[in-house]
């Protein structure tokens, strides 16, 4: 019993010379910050949509797929324009036989024109005809060219690399001109969108090279790494809309998520305390402040907004040059062994 006395003896004494660190309470220059709510948004986001009819034969990809630029998303059975491509080309074979012959037959009236066989008129004639002819090929050649364009269209792909988010037709569905096929975005481009009201877009213009601070709904803190201001107000809520990119290939983050925005807009001078020294209690917020006669007295303070360096803003309960414990929970031991 003798030695277990001891050892609690030399325990509370060890205990108590932990909980001598302390620090002093005083004012800061903080930044002053004005926040504002928005939503993720992809700079690339996009749909592609089918530019032909014809059955859905092949669907490559589904939601949440990665996709690289070039790859094909779905292709659709344009049988109907694969005939339209072969009789443009049949005509434009035609064509180009009727070009011939007519070509011939100018160069034969040339040449007896000139020996005096034949007429001006006829010459005329020969040539209209041949200039009809090479008319009526390049315009053959050119419906080629619509009909195998045409036909590409087929073939849906990529036009950026990016991540799947819709996927709007399966398989033997027919498709249409206009018809969604795929949506996708760019995970590496990211940025959030919000409205700044114009008692507070001044401040937000005057300090953007002071940048902001993107808070996701995680709790995650990421540094924006530029601020756009529109240069256009909605004229119903008078507010301005605020583009915010975050750093390329930000993880975790994804379109229509809920995040804010944290303006840096000013200074000004703020108690502040570190967040360590804080104890909550249920209800109750307080910190341990040492008395004038060197002991710990627990007091409760009321708190504002978290600073930076895991710093908190104190409205009530502390004064400047008082002295509170970094350690709570060893203060509490200690003020109980007293």
């Amino acid at each position: 019993m003798f030695r277990i006395s001891i050892f609690a003896l030399f325990f509370s004494a060890a205990i108590a010379r932990a909980a001598t660190e302390t620090a002093q309470v005083s004012y800061v220059d903080e930044p002053v910050t004005y926040t504002a709510e928005g939503v993720v948004e992809a700079v690339k986001q996009s749909t592609v949509s089918s530019q032909i009819s014809g059955r859905v034969s092949l669907v490559n990809f589904d939601v949440g797929d990665v996709v690289k630029k070039g790859q094909v998303l779905v292709r659709i059975d344009a049988t109907e324009v694969g005939h339209a491509l072969n009789e443009s080309r049949a005509m434009l074979a035609e064509a180009q036989a009727a070009y011939e012959d007519a070509k011939s037959t100018y160069e034969r009236s040339k040449h007896l024109f000139e020996r005096k066989f034949v007429s001006q008129a006829a010459l005329d004639k020969s040539k209209a005809e041949y200039m009809a002819a090479k008319s009526r090929v390049e315009a053959r050649q050119a419906n080629v060219g619509i009909a195998a364009n045409t036909a590409s269209y087929a073939t849906v792909i990529a036009p950026y690399s990016g991540v799947v988010s819709e996927r709007h037709v399966e398989i033997g569905e027919m498709a249409y001109p206009g018809k969604p096929l795929m949506t996708g975005f760019d995970p590496a481009s990211l940025r959030i969108t919000v409205s700044v009201p114009q008692l507070k877009l001044e401040a937000v213009k005057a300090h953007v090279e002071t940048g902001a601070t993107i808070l996701a709904d995680n709790g995650r803190q990421i540094r924006a790494t530029s601020i756009t201001v529109l240069p256009s107000a909605n004229m119903i809520t008078h507010t301005t809309l605020v583009r915010l990119d975050f750093p390329p290939e930000t993880k975790g983050i994804y379109p229509g998520m809920f995040a804010r925005a944290r303006f840096s807009v000013g200074h000004r001078k703020e108690l502040m305390i570190p967040e360590a020294a804080v104890l909550r209690r249920s209800e109750v917020t307080a910190v341990y402040v040492v008395g004038k006669n060197g002991k710990y007295e627990l007091r409760q303070v009321r708190l504002g907004e978290p600073g930076e360096g895991g710093r908190v803003e104190v409205l009530a309960g502390l004064s400047a040059g008082e002295t509170i414990s970094l350690d709570p929970v060893r203060a509490g031991i200690e003020m109980d062994a007293n």
